[in-house]
């Protein structure tokens, strides 16, 4: 039997600047999806990276005073992967674009591409926006010239350089999504999709001149050119698996299963990238999702605003999982929404100091109390209302997250936390404890099955709190976790002494 594979991706993210709390929103999400499919016994590769052959690089090293610009782009790169460690992000790979690999694999790539005759020499004469990197039409464009994502006048300029004949694949790309209704997700992205390739796609310009752009790729069939940014960065996907060197990876998990993108760059990874990939020969990744932006208390995130949040250092208050937790329940995901330092507090305090918190104390403190042998009564399982509640749960988380429905599977967690709140207070074990001792041993051996499938649920979302609970529980479930099996079975018995430790989320200090 074939071993499953899922492969999954985020944007290479430009490293002018160090990461704020949007760029973490993929990443975190991200990081969500691969660890559940870890969960579910399958081979997991997630990348994610670095775009470094930008001008915004360039701006960003002179500004700061480097006049080497591997020295810069090294130290910046490293602040964005202590950033994502800090983060607990699971990242198998971090592809840099100015690594000898990724230039490698771009030749090829670009070698297939022009062998089959789909590159070509011409002029370009039209606008371009700097904040975005890109080539831009007059129906981009808001208020005349203004850039509708960076609100921003745009440069109009002519130069000579190379073209893509992605033209040549509209009819190719539409047939592909008309064929594949999950190509594009969520549904409503699909059409702005299919809208812009039908009015809008045209050959595209994948090269600058050097006298213009003072950094990237050669060209290899014009020296005095460098590969345009988006054709360069868009094969990361490609050369973080090996594509172009040796290796394995690139034939054991390409076509990527999901690739994660902000809304704002969607033409290039569900118009571009699939004509790349066609004319290259190559096969279409399977899923492309597109998440929305989120504002900071009603803010567009701008540097102008100062209010672009450090991820690690909110963490320091809060620590990570919260901060992991309150982004992907607060805001569903596929959907713009709102950051606030408000909801955050109220939101820690109750669902997680208040909710699985307060839940998993009374639970262990109370199971504290069984004999160990009666522990190991799998008879006390047998309540249907509890196997049924589980069994849903679970089906309905997974069909959640087999959808990227992130925010969903969190919500079936907290419901059976509730489901949990409320059999204790319908059972009182803190009386049985006294009264009937075999009924408070079966009635804690539920709640603490219940608490460790519990556990198990929100290992992808909070990490660090899952393995709290399951050395808490005193059961396995770390180990096999941390070796890629599968955990969510209804598996009696499998706790031998649970205790409690210290609180999983303590009160914030004023």
């Amino acid at each position: 039997m074939t071993e499953k594979t899922f492969y999954i991706t985020t944007p290479i993210y430009y490293v002018n600047d160090k990461p704020h709390i949007g760029h973490a929103y993929t990443c975190i999400a991200a990081d969500v999806l691969a660890r559940y499919h870890r969960l579910k016994g399958e081979n997991v590769f997630f990348l994610t990276g670095s775009d470094e052959n930008s001008q915004k690089n360039i701006v960003a090293a002179e500004k700061a005073g480097y006049t080497d610009m591997d020295q810069y782009l090294g130290i910046q790169a490293a602040i964005w992967q202590q950033a994502w460690d800090g983060l607990n992000i699971s990242n198998n790979d971090f592809i840099r674009t100015t690594e000898e690999r990724h230039k490698k694999g771009v030749y090829k790539f670009f070698d297939l591409v022009n062998e089959k005759g789909d590159i070509y020499k011409g002029v370009y004469k039209g606008f371009y926006c700097n904040g975005c990197e890109a080539f831009v039409t007059q129906s981009d464009l808001m208020e005349g010239n203004l850039c509708p994502i960076h609100k921003k006048p745009v440069e109009t300029i002519e130069e000579e350089n190379y073209f893509f004949a992605a033209s040549k694949y509209r009819n190719a790309v539409l047939d592909h999504i008309e064929k594949n209704p999950d190509f594009i997700q969520p549904a409503s992205r699909r059409n702005e999709v299919v809208n812009y390739i039908k009015d809008h796609f045209v050959d595209v310009s994948i090269s600058r001149h050097f006298k213009t752009a003072k950094c990237g790729i050669p060209l290899p069939i014009d020296t005095e050119q460098a590969i345009y940014v988006w054709f360069d960065a868009l094969i990361n996907y490609l050369t973080g698996l090996g594509y172009g060197s040796e290796g394995e990876d690139f034939e054991t998990f390409w076509p990527a299963n999901i690739q994660l993108v902000g809304k704002d760059i969607i033409k290039f990874h569900c118009a571009l990238w699939p004509a790349m990939l066609m004319a290259a020969g190559l096969p279409l990744p399977k899923k492309i999702f597109a998440h929305g932006f989120f504002t900071i208390n009603g803010d567009k995130i701008s540097k102008s605003l100062g209010n672009a949040i450090d991820p690690v250092e909110l963490s320091m208050t809060y620590g990570v999982d919260a901060i992991r937790y309150f982004l992907l329940r607060e805001i569903r995901f596929g959907e713009d929404g709102d950051f606030s330092f408000e909801r955050l507090k109220e939101r820690y305090e109750s669902d997680l100091a208040k909710g699985i918190g307060n839940f998993a104390s009374r639970v262990l403190t109370l199971a504290a109390k069984v004999p160990a042998k009666d522990l190991e009564d799998t008879d006390a399982l047998d309540d249907e209302d509890a196997q049924a509640m589980i069994e849903t749960a679970w089906s309905t988380y997974n069909t959640a997250l087999d959808n990227c429905g992130l925010e969903e599977a969190l919500r079936v967690v907290w419901e059976c936390i509730s489901w949990g709140d409320k059999y204790i207070e319908q059972h009182k074990p803190w009386e049985l404890v006294k009264e009937d001792p075999s009924h408070f041993a079966n009635t804690m051996v539920l709640l603490v099955e219940v608490l460790r499938h519990i556990s198990v649920m929100i290992y992808p979302f909070m990490p660090e709190t899952a393995e709290k609970l399951w050395r808490q529980l005193d059961i396995e479930a770390l180990e096999r976790a941390q070796e890629g099996q599968k955990l969510i079975e209804w598996q009696p018995g499998t706790v031998s002494r649970p205790s409690k430790g210290d609180s999983l989320f303590p009160p914030l200090i004023s």
